[in-house]
């Protein structure tokens, strides 16, 4: 008898929410082209397994699930958990999933699991990660609320982990590369007075993902790109990724003798060095 299992991933309903009554008029074969490419049966049985497991843990898990292998290097860069300061995590964004749950986790148990991502709020579907994230909407009605989640990120007591191209890297000029960052973790973090912890992650998509996201960025008003991150993922099951962790630097550094977002730009190539 087959087991069952609970789908916390379901394309229907999420078609429904997003779409309400419209939804009748995507074709089945669309819908069964997305439950593919989403892997929506792999990922519904991994989280039904893993569902005991929540934040540092499951993140843990997920790197166990997906073979990463994880060389790091500058592990003393990362500040004492007990010296009483709050600090922002930077990182590029090559991969789009792999990167995240492996920081996550590094970030994690390092801290005992007093940290938070800001992520794009579909990932809240994900109970696993829901615990230790903060979901940001840029979009629609409530992209009005993005200032003020990211406010009370950085005035809460838990370190922050984030991306701050925002979207995951393109190939440019024939590399691998963030897009520009964005100034919102300076800004941030001078106010908060967090220092700020450089780190740089190996790694690549396919081919195919960034000829896609070519053609996203330069011609469609949504990131189409995105749909093919957990196809991505799974291509990259049982890599191996170098993770380098670079020193603090103190928030006091970014004064006024550049703008906020020359001083992302200023950290974005710190990164890109490491």
């Amino acid at each position: 008898m087959r087991e069952l299992i609970e789908k916390t991933i379901d394309i229907d309903e999420i078609l429904k929410g997003k779409m309400g009554r419209k939804v009748r008029y995507v074709p089945r074969f669309v819908v069964s082209w997305l439950k593919h490419i989403v892997h929506e049966d792999e990922v519904n049985r991994f989280l039904w397994e893993s569902r005991h497991l929540s934040g540092t843990e499951w993140l843990t898990e997920c790197v166990r699930y997906l073979k990463m292998d994880i060389t790091i290097e500058g592990l003393e860069n990362l500040p004492d958990k007990n010296d009483g300061k709050l600090y922002t995590f930077v990182s590029n964004h090559p991969l789009g999933g792999q990167d995240g749950v492996a920081l996550g986790s590094i970030i994690g148990r390092h801290y005992d699991g007093k940290f938070r991502y800001l992520v794009n709020d579909l990932l809240l579907n994900l109970p696993g990660l829901k615990p230790v994230s903060i979901g940001i909407n840029k979009t629609g009605k409530q992209s009005r609320d993005f200032p003020r989640m990211v406010e009370a990120g950085f005035k809460g007591d838990n370190h922050l982990l984030m991306f701050p191209a925002g979207l995951n890297s393109r190939k440019i000029n024939g590399k691998i590369h963030d897009l520009p960052w964005k100034k919102t973790f300076v800004v941030k973090s001078v106010e908060a007075r967090r220092d700020v912890v450089p780190i740089y992650f190996s790694g690549r998509n396919s081919n195919r993902f960034y000829r896609i996201a070519r053609f996203s960025d330069r011609f469609l008003p949504f990131n189409l790109a995105m749909l093919f991150l957990v196809d991505e993922m799974y291509r990259n099951v049982g890599k191996s990724f170098r993770v380098v962790i670079g020193k603090p630097i103190p928030w006091q550094t970014f004064d006024k003798s550049k703008t906020p977002m020359e001083w992302a730009k200023f950290v974005e190539d710190k990164v890109y060095e490491l």
